[in-house]
């Protein structure tokens, strides 16, 4: 299968991972892709996939997540309307393809892919067949070239941007990267805003994994911090709160029903998120089987 191929199949199979299931291949010439301001040197990309974290600045464009492979030249031309200074990093929050499908691109164009461990080793296809049809989702190009276990830093457009590993959270990878002076956290799946998540039990994810994060997260943000979810709008730490109290809502509700002896099927049909669909949206039943995997 050629390279293009590859990508092209990688980018429909994986908007199941995304905020959306998509019932035919997008239609990406009508993609357009928005640039959000978040403080001095920092923007959200929004397109189509995980939101994009931009860093500019005299060292260069640092780049967070890159969604799909068809909108890298959209993403490109997007990062220079706010800098003409090459992207030199980019760093994925985890390795599903709505936050990796431009790896290879923007590789190729010479920067440097960074990620947890955990990611390389479901990118690569020489290490990991964890799911039908997702052991070859990723040329050698899209590879990350740095990798690291617990966190790093980069001190990088006269910011310090702290990089940390949380633990069996959306999956086994994720990343969590704070920015000192901007006073901003970029969460990757770790946190959709405004909606239920999407916890890649097959990855390594787990409802507790993510509701530690959060936990984490709160502890370290001030009340004007600039929050940014994987999926959803930005947002502060009122709404990371709100996120929180409906995981632990729903968790501890599994919980009660597991307690009682019941079936994940039995749990699904007891519906106990009625009362919270109408403010945290689709994939209900997929959100719960994922918290009764993650518990039973």
């Amino acid at each position: 299968m050629s390279h293009i191929r590859f990508r092209m199949v990688l980018a429909v199979s994986m908007c199941t991972a995304g905020a959306t299931l998509d019932a035919q291949q997008p239609d990406w010439d009508a993609v357009q892709i928005q640039t959000v301001p978040v403080a001095d040197g920092l923007y959200i990309l929004v397109g189509r996939g995980g939101n994009i974290g931009l860093s500019v600045g005299t060292d260069g464009a640092f780049v967070i997540d890159d969604q799909y492979a068809p909108l890298t030249d959209k993403i490109l031309a997007a990062i220079a309307a706010v800098t003409d200074a090459p992207v030199r990093f980019v760093l994925n929050t985890h390795w599903h393809g709505d936050h990796t499908g431009g790896n290879e691109s923007l590789g190729a164009a010479g920067a440097l892919i960074v990620a947890h461990e955990n990611v390389r080793r479901r990118l690569n296809p020489e290490q990991v067949r964890d799911l039908v049809g997702r052991g070859q989702q990723a040329p050698p190009a899209a590879l990350p070239v740095i990798t690291f276990s617990d966190e790093l830093t980069f001190y990088w457009n006269s910011e310090a941007l702290r990089v940390v590993h949380v633990a069996h959270a959306h999956t086994d990878g994720d990343a969590i990267i704070l920015f000192e002076r901007a006073n901003a956290v970029h969460m990757g799946d770790v946190f959709f805003n405004g909606r239920y998540p999407f916890i890649d039990r097959e990855s390594g994810g787990s409802v507790q994994g993510i509701i530690a994060a959060v936990d984490a997260v709160l502890g370290m943000v001030r009340p004007d911090t600039r929050i940014i979810p994987g999926h959803g709008a930005m947002g502060g730490p009122a709404e990371l709160r709100a996120y929180r109290d409906m995981l632990v809502t729903v968790r501890d509700r599994v919980i009660t029903r597991i307690g009682r002896g019941m079936s994940e099927d039995e749990v699904v049909a007891a519906n106990p998120t009625a009362d919270l669909d109408a403010a945290w949206g689709q994939n209900a039943e997929r959100f719960v089987r994922a918290v009764y995997q993650s518990l039973a």
